[in-house]
């Protein structure tokens, strides 16, 4: 194995649509895309594993709930010793400090109060590897911050969401032809959000 994405997410059709689960969203499209099939089970995760962008690349989706995403992504890491993080992974995940619409690339850093990133960094001993957020925004009204990033998107934001799940495929796509940087130039500020909050 060359490469590895990992969306971030709860399994469960409770939780699908929801805003926490767009990591899982855009991972699973980029799978469908490709013609990469999610039926493997191992690692605490559903995965599979094609060529994308001319590299075997495996898709990974965690089962452990968000909240220890970080053991479903090590052991996959411990499978495949050939991956090396701060290379070859990609974490996709949902950032509150993001407008709807705006997607932006990482290189490395903090988990930005994301549980599933802080999951993943401590599972791995640092944030030294990719990641892809993508925006959710904050709620307009006040209301518990867990009820927001699990409640579903309205209809009246469903085709912001989408456009925006192809445009993160396009951007994991460049971040394995191209690289972090050259992909961080061509996504962080072609966005469809009037204004960028992160």
């Amino acid at each position: 194995m060359e490469r590895l994405i990992v969306g971030l997410g709860n399994p469960g059709p409770r939780y699908a649509g929801s805003r926490h689960n767009v990591g899982f969203d855009v991972v699973s499209a980029l799978a469908e895309a490709e013609g990469i099939s999610l039926d493997r089970v191992g690692f605490d995760s559903v995965y599979g594993s094609g060529a994308v962008a001319g590299q075997e690349t495996a898709v990974l989706l965690p089962q452990t709930f968000m909240n220890d995403s970080g053991t479903a992504v090590a052991a996959a890491l411990e499978a495949w010793p050939a991956v090396r993080p701060v290379r070859d992974l990609l974490v996709v995940y949902d950032d509150l400090d993001l407008s709807l619409g705006r997607i932006r690339l990482r290189p490395s850093g903090r988990a930005g109060g994301q549980r599933g990133m802080e999951s993943v960094i401590g599972a791995l001993g640092d944030g030294a590897f990719a990641r892809l957020r993508f925006g959710i925004g904050r709620p307009v009204r006040p209301e518990p911050m867990r009820d927001w990033v699990l409640s579903p998107f309205p209809p009246s934001d469903q085709r912001q969401v989408q456009l925006t799940i192809e445009r993160a495929v396009e951007a994991i796509r460049d971040w394995l032809k191209h690289g972090i940087e050259s992909a961080m130039d061509r996504h962080n500020r072609r966005n469809s959000a009037p204004s960028d909050e992160g």
